[in-house]
């Protein structure tokens, strides 16, 4: 799964979960902290063959699968403790909320039922890193100007498919967050951005890496079996590089994480 601006955002992420109702790539299954590296919102899921049955005989149309709840019994006030921080049950249930509604959406799909328990760990785990990573970036004294802050909120309105920042400022808004925690939340991404951009050092990718991007996108179209031709390298270089690009940024910021939990003062109360 891609880097996204937004997985550092985890109260916007949760949100824009349910206003767009987009899914990433953050399998349940996994158990470890890829959610800090691909907590970006990608395309919108399809919806599982069979939902949107045509009209039934009399012009009565199939009922859509009941969605189920998340279950938020039990849930402590605070949730995890970061050198001293804590991170409080509203911004947790927040949070989960919009993971739940990605997992319940990929469900559908595979037919596997949502492990609560697990993606409960998964994202207070999740939580936990970015804490790590916006103190990190505080600690080193990183700033973010107002113009960088202005082209951060317009990109992540154009990764998230909406039209602009200002769209972006309304989607939200209307779920409850107002403008000032919006754009405090866009600063800290930005920091982070920085802080990771130090630590990664060189991310051009080279000839060799987008050939070898080019041929594992050949092997899925295989696997899948798609009848559609497989553009040339040319065509999609474009695209291999932002792929290739966004990894190593996700390693980068995996590595820096590991390095900063072995450090860290951190209780998971869950």
């Amino acid at each position: 799964m891609t880097l996204k601006k937004t997985w550092l955002l985890s109260l916007s992420l949760a949100t824009l979960t349910v206003i767009a109702a987009c899914g990433d790539n953050n399998e349940t299954n996994e158990g470890n902290n890829e959610g800090m590296n691909n907590g970006g919102l990608n395309n919108q899921e399809e919806e599982p063959e069979g939902n949107n049955e045509a009209a039934l005989e009399g012009g009565e149309t199939a009922e859509q699968p009941e969605m189920p709840e998340p279950d938020l019994e039990g849930v402590p006030d605070v949730v995890a403790e970061v050198n001293g921080e804590e991170i409080p049950k509203d911004e947790f249930e927040a949070t989960y909320t919009g993971q739940f509604e990605q997992a319940t959406m990929q469900s559908q799909m595979t037919g596997e039922e949502v492990n609560q328990d697990e993606l409960k760990q998964l994202v207070a785990d999740n939580m936990v890193s970015t804490e790590l990573l916006v103190q990190e970036a505080n600690n080193q004294g990183y700033d973010a100007s107002e113009e960088e802050i202005n082209e951060t909120l317009d990109e992540i309105a154009v990764q998230n498919g909406l039209e602009s920042a200002d769209e972006f400022m309304a989607a939200l808004q209307e779920q409850g967050m107002d403008e000032e925690e919006i754009m405090s939340q866009v600063e800290l991404q930005v920091k982070v951005d920085q802080l990771i951009a130090s630590e990664s050092g060189d991310m051009e990718p080279t000839e060799e890496e987008l050939e070898q991007a080019y041929e594992q996108m050949e092997q899925q179209q295989e696997q899948m079996g798609g009848d559609e031709e497989m553009p040339s390298f040319d065509e999609i270089r474009p695209e291999l590089e932002q792929q290739v690009r966004q990894q190593k940024e996700g390693e980068a910021s995996q590595m820096l994480i590991d390095d900063l939990r072995e450090d860290a003062d951190v209780t998971i109360h869950l």
